[in-house]
Parts: structure tokens; C-alpha cells; sequence
């Protein structure tokens, strides 16, 4: 089956059978979600919020007809498998699953109830889907990491910093996740330069100390593999490269808001809207097996330049050829700042930027236009945080116009 015969969704206005999108919730609905971040994580909250967004716009509104119950695993296995059956057991109409390490725990405790999930990287083969066009049983939703992508960190990496010749992997050796990336990381290393050393993402202690034995030696960097053992550890591995001075490269942008070097990857928190959808559709009557798992198709560069800077850094103009079209800019700053672009020499000859009022702290999103500009050109965007802190969010694209707010793709 075809690529191009699936159409994505899109955020406030999927292309949804009309039916459905007719109906109107007519009961309280109960919504299970099951995260693996800690209450009081920052980055979960921002997702969750947008979650909860999301399902207003389409009719459901938390306390006046549906009711979601959440449970937050912190990390912890135990706990995961814990929660899992505490939510079966209150009987939902449906359940999300915000990463690939608790889903497993929610379909050993029930293979009826529909199971939306998010940020799993390889549910073929996991054995949780039978494929992405046709997902079979009671599971579908939305890849947030390919392998493929994994490729892209070393490059990255070696273009920041060029005279680097080693890289300590931080990766969950456990998971299926932790062992593809590093595998795909792997496998293009060599045509970098680069020499990989794995480090465990396992607690604070295991990290620091192979951290500190890697960069007793010099010309090293650091690539934070897509995991969620990474984000509670978030900060002390933005401290330790801050410390032994190594460009770092995460999967999430939410490292480089809190002074990490630099980030590749899709918007984690775009596919919440998304996954809202689904759990809408499903509220509505449709199977899960019948909604297509959708991987992502837009990246994102993100740097921070006063990261760069403090590392002695001079970030080039040139970027990979393959980056993807982020057509709508979605700013790192903080609402009411000054409007860094004009002062930005990178953007001269660029694109044009709009929309240059303030929005609000949930919903930094700016549009920027590129007219009848060539293919191939780079897109650049600057603001300035409350600290006075310059991030960059940086794509090249490759066609004149692409789609603003679709997803992505299917796959047999």
C-alpha cells in the first residue's frame, strides 16, 4: 500500500469521516493515561496539557463529560505494570500510552480496551501492531523515533563540532529502542570519524561515572539517545557536558530549553493533539485496528547559541541536505521578548518573518513565509528567552511548498 493513500492528520481539523466528526459525546467518557514521566516533569506537563487542548476543541471537556484519570510511572518498571492494572481495572473507554516502555504493562493487562500510544519507536517489531497500515487488535497511534533518524546525531554532531573524534552513546541497553539506535548509530559512525562509546542511562550514579571516564580523554562529544530514562536525568546531563566541555546532541528540544547544545528530532509534544484525535475517533465508534500508526515526516534542528558559545562553538550555515521543511516556525522564547531575527545575520536573504507580536508561554508559534524562494534554501529562526538566552531552530526543506500541519505517513 501506498504511501500517498493515507492522508495525515491535521491538528483542530482532521480529514475525518463526517460522521464522525457529527457525533457529539452523548455519556461521561473515562480516559486512562498512563505516563512514564514523573508528575512533576516539566516537559510531560506541556504534552499532557496539549492533550487535554486537544480534546476540548473536539467536544470533550475534562469534568463535564469525560473524566481522565492519569498515573505517572516515574521511570519505574514496577510501577508501570502497578498503574497499568489500576487503570484497566477502573474500566475506560480507551487508554494512551505515552512511551514504548508502559505499553507493554497496559496490553498484558487487557487486549480489548482501545490503547492509544505515542513515542514508540518500532511497535512492529515489538510485536504490539501487526503492521502500520493495519494495527490489528486493540492498539494503534504515533511513532516518534525511527532508527533511521538515529543517523542524523553523529552528523550533527561532527558539523558543530568538526574536530571531534569520539562520542559516548547514552542509551538504554534493555530496551528495543536503545538497542536499534545504537545499532543505526552504529552503522554511519565510521563515515564520521567517530568512535562510540555506550554509556547506560541508568541512575545517576552509572551516568556520571562514565561520563567522567570518557572525557579523560580529549576530542570527545556526547549523543543522548530518544529514551525515557533520559528526560529525569535531564539536567545532570546538561551539567556534566557543561562540565567536561562536550557538544551534546539530544532527541528532544526540551534539552536544549534548559541549556543543552543542540537537538534533532520531531515535536514531541505536536503528536499529543494528534493522539486526542484518535482517542476521539474511538470514543466515536472506530476500531483502532482500522487507524493507521502514522510515523512522523518533519524534523527539527534546534541549537542554542549560548550553549555554543560557552563551548568556544562557531555554528556553520551549511546544514544536511535531507532535514525536512518545518514550514511553521515554532519559536523557543518566552512571550513579550524582543524579536531577535532582524539582528540575526544568518537570516538575511532568507524567508520572510511574520506574526511578530507576542503569543502565549503554551503556544510560541510564529509562521514564516518563503514566497517563490528556490528549493534548498535554509530557514532560520532566533528569539530571546527571560535570560537573555539565543536559541536557534534551524530546517532546510527541498520543495517550494509542503503541508503545514500534517503528521506524516503510513507504511505496510
Amino acid at each position: 500500500m501506498r504511501r500517498r493513500e493515507f492522508i495525515g492528520l491535521v491538528v483542530g481539523g482532521a480529514a475525518w469521516p463526517l460522521a464522525v466528526r457529527a457525533q457529539q459525546p452523548d455519556r461521561m467518557r473515562r480516559i486512562g493515561v498512563l505516563s512514564s514521566l514523573a508528575a512533576d516533569d516539566p516537559g510531560g506537563k506541556v504534552r499532557l496539557a496539549a492533550f487535554e487542548k486537544a480534546l476540548r476543541q473536539l467536544g470533550l471537556t475534562v469534568g463535564s463529560n469525560v473524566q481522565i484519570d492519569y498515573r505517572w510511572a516515574a521511570g519505574s518498571a514496577e510501577q508501570s505494570r502497578r498503574y497499568a492494572e489500576e487503570l484497566v481495572a477502573l474500566g475506560p473507554d480507551a487508554l494512551l500510552a505515552t512511551s514504548g516502555t508502559n505499553l507493554p504493562y497496559l496490553l498484558q493487562a487487557t487486549r480489548t480496551i482501545p490503547i492509544v500510544f505515542v513515542q514508540v519507536a518500532d511497535p512492529v517489531g515489538a510485536g504490539f501492531v501487526d503492521s502500520l497500515a493495519k494495527p490489528g487488535g486493540n492498539v494503534t497511534g504515533f511513532i516518534t523515533i525511527e532508527y533511521g533518524i538515529s543517523a542524523k546525531w553523529p552528523e550533527i554532531l561532527k558539523q558543530i563540532a568538526p574536530g571531534l573524534t569520539r562520542a559516548a552513546v547514552l542509551r538504554d541497553a534493555t530496551s528495543r529502542a536503545g538497542i536499534g539506535q545504537f545499532g543505526a548509530l552504529q552503522s554511519v559512525a565510521p563515515s564520521f570519524g567517530l568512535e562510540l562509546v555506550p554509556v547506560g542511562l541508568g541512575d545517576d550514579t552509572e551516568i556520571e561515572r562514565g561520563i567522567k571516564v570518557f572525557a579523560s580523554s580529549a576530542n570527545g562529544g556526547l549523543i543522548v539517545t530518544a529514551s525515557q530514562l533520559a528526560a529525569p536525568h535531564c539536567d545532570l546531563l546538561i551539567r556534566l557536558a557543561a562540565q567536561h566541555r562536550l557538544p551534546a546532541v539530544y532527541s528532544d528540544r526540551y534539552f536544549v530549553t534548559r541549556d543543552g547544545l543542540a537537538s534533532y528530532g520531531p515535536d514531541r509534544v505536536a503528536v499529543y493533539p494528534l493522539a486526542a484525535g484518535y482517542v476521539y475517533r474511538i470514543l466515536m465508534g472506530e476500531k483502532p485496528a482500522n487507524l493507521p500508526v502514522q510515523v512522523p515526516t518533519k524534523f527539527e534542528l534546534v541549537i542554542n547559541l549560548k550553549t555554543a558559545k560557552a563551548l568556544g562553538l562557531t555554528i556553520p550555515r551549511a546544514r544536511s541536505a535531507e532535514i525536512r521543511l518545518m514550514w511553521e516556525c515554532r519559536s523557543l522564547a518566552r512571550t513579550g521578548q524582543a524579536n531577535a531575527v532582524a539582528a540575526c545575520p544568518l537570516l538575511k536573504d532568507e524567508p520572510t518573518w511574520l506574526g511578530s507580536g507576542p503569543r502565549s508561554e503554551n503556544d510560541p508559534l510564529r509562521t514564516c513565509a518563503k514566497g517563490s524562494r528556490a528549493e534548498s534554501a535554509t530557514m532560520v529562526s532566533a528569539s530571546i528567552e527571560d535570560a537573555g538566552q539565543v536559541t536557534l531552530p534551524i530546517w532546510e526543506y527541498r520543495r517550494a511548498v509542503l503541508p503545514c500541519r500534517r503528521y506524516g505517513r503510513t507504511d505496510t
